[in-house]
Order: structure tokens, then sequence, then C-alpha cells
């Protein structure tokens, strides 16, 4: 009997001109596009996984039903029906950047049908869980809890990203006028009403809790002379928070007093979102969702809503619809007698 052929494994190289472009390719929408650095960092992700299949198979040389077959490859690694479209979406701008480089003389991916998303409710607190959740932070559980409150409430009052609410700055607040300036994707600015209790849990936080978590940062030499105002009259006390706020311009500080991550607040959800007994796949886009569809429940225009939430389409927006739509059908279904 033959010996038996002993296995290796084997290692997928992949070629280093396909690495190249696609490295040129993030620069390109990095500093000429000017895209966001969540957006960036999505291509890149969705590109290294098209390396990953495509091996040493050489881009130029791919034909549709190959394409096909790198979705039809996607789809096996349980990804999110969003997540498969965007990889489609990623893949034809790639192409078409190396079109426009005379890399490749045609853009196969422009073949590729449309991923057909599943139709998906948003995840929506009720405004009793709202109200639950905003209260969730206590004075005598949680190291920070005003800022954690003012956390929440920015959520709820704003409908803003997560990345929105970590890069707001100080400077994009105007408590007084009751509104803020939020950048979104693109580095598009849009303005957004800030309610009285959302005003006032910021103010808590800026007033009592802030000054404290500045002078616990790890900061210069200077800053923290600054931050140890003894024996200084009231308006040298005001001189240095000011240079301290310039230090760290951010609205929402760690503990340590840095810039949230975006991380961070997600577990901070997450954390009082278990304390009140919710479900644990709440997350910032639940608050961004319970938004939205309180805001029409409660007769707002479309058009506004689309506006606050810095949606490009209202198409986007009028998903937040369909979740009254199946309150009335509920509705119609318990009451009509034809129902």
């Amino acid at each position: 009997m033959p010996p038996r052929r002993k296995l290796t494994h084997k290692t997928i190289v992949v070629k280093p001109a396909q690495q190249v472009w696609i490295n040129a390719f993030i620069d390109y929408i990095t500093d000429e596009a000017q895209l966001s650095e969540n957006t960036v960092k999505a291509y890149r992700r969705d590109l290294t996984r098209f390396l990953k299949w495509l091996g040493t198979r050489a881009i130029g040389d791919l034909n549709i039903n190959e394409l096909s077959d790198f979705v039809a490859w996607l789809h096996k690694q349980s990804l999110a029906p969003a997540t498969l479209a965007r990889h489609i979406v990623s893949l034809r701008v790639f192409f078409r950047y190396l079109q426009l480089e005379n890399v490749i003389k045609e853009n196969k991916a422009e073949l590729l049908g449309s991923q057909k998303l599943w139709e998906r409710m948003p995840s929506v607190l009720t405004i009793g869980q709202v109200d639950d959740l905003l209260s969730a932070p206590q004075n005598d559980e949680d190291r920070l809890w005003r800022r954690d409150r003012a956390i929440l409430e920015f959520f709820y009052a704003t409908g803003c990203r997560v990345s929105e609410l970590t890069n707001l700055r100080l400077d994009d607040l105007h408590l007084a006028d009751g509104y803020c300036l939020c950048t979104g994707k693109g580095n598009k600015q849009r303005l957004v009403p800030l309610g009285r209790r959302a005003v006032e849990a910021f103010e808590y936080w800026l007033r009592d809790e802030r000054p404290i978590t500045l002078g616990r940062s790890r900061i210069t030499g200077t800053e923290k002379l600054l931050a140890s105002p003894q024996n200084e009259t009231s308006e040298k006390q005001i001189s240095n928070e000011k240079q301290l706020n310039n230090a760290r311009p951010w609205a929402f500080l760690s503990f340590k007093g840095f810039r949230m991550r975006r991380e961070a607040m997600w577990e901070l959800i997450k954390k009082y979102a278990l304390r009140i007994g919710a479900s644990s796949t709440i997350s910032p886009h639940t608050m961004r969702h319970s938004f939205a569809t309180h805001m029409l429940a409660g007769g707002a225009d479309l058009r506004q809503v689309q506006e606050m939430l810095g949606h490009a389409s209202i198409a986007t927006t009028q998903i937040y619809t369909h979740v009254d739509t199946t309150k009335l059908k509920a509705v119609h279904e318990k009451f009509h007698p034809r129902g």
C-alpha cells in the first residue's frame, strides 16, 4: 500500500500590485474625495475581504461569473443584508477608480445586481422605556452620572449618530438658543434643536462634573497647573477653565478627561438598558430610531425629520413611517368589525 501523501497548509498570497491599488484607492477617497473616517474604514474592510477571496487571481482577468461567485462567497459569511449591499457598492466604486486609472478597460462590477435588502423594522423604544433609560444613571451608583444622563438625553433629543456625538465640540453647542451643530457623513453640517431637558442635563454636567474630569486628565505640566486653582481669584479660575476647555474641546469626555470613544458610548447605553430590564440589543442607533419614530408619531413632517437625521435621501427616512403603519394595522385588526 503506497504511503499516504502528507497534506500541507496552502497559504494564499495576494499579489502585491493588487494591494498597492487598494492602498492607492484608500488614499484617493481620503485625500481627494475627502470621505469621512468611518466611510474610509468601511471601504478598507470591504476591500480587504475582497482581497481575501481574490487570492492569486488578477483583478483585470475577472469576469462577471467570477464576481458573482464573490457575492455568493459573501452570502456564506453570514453577513447582514445591508453589509452585503455595501460590499457590492464598495467593489463598484473601486473598479470605477481602476477604470479611471486605466488599470482595467471595463467596470464589470457594474453588472452585479443590487443586493435586495430584507425589510427590517427598526428597533424602537416606547416612550416609557425612554423615560426609564434617561433617568437610569444615579448619583450613588455611577461615577459620571451627570455626563451619562446628558449623553442619553442628547441621543434621544437629537437623533445623532454615535460618531457625531463623540465628535461634538463645546463650540458646536448653543444652549441659550436651544440647538447644536452636528457634523455628519461627508463632513456635512446640520442644525439640530435641543429640548429643555437635554440643555439642563448638559448644563449640570458642564458645571458639576466636567471641571473635575478635566483636572483628572493626563495633560501637560502647564495644563496641570491650570487644573489646580489653589488660592486663586475667581477670575483666574475662569481663565484657567477656558484654557482647559480649549485643550479638551469635546462636549463629552471620558473619566480621564479625553474624548469618548464610540465603543464607550455603546457600552454606556447597553449598561443602562440592562439596568432598566430592556433588551441587550439596544444601541445608539436604537435611540436614533426612537427619536425619528416618536417625532413622526407626534406629527412632525417627514422632511423635517430627514433634515434633523442628516439623511441625503428622504427614502432613507421613510422606513420610520412603516413603524406607525404597523401600529395602525394592529389597531384596525383589533377594533374594526371587518378587521
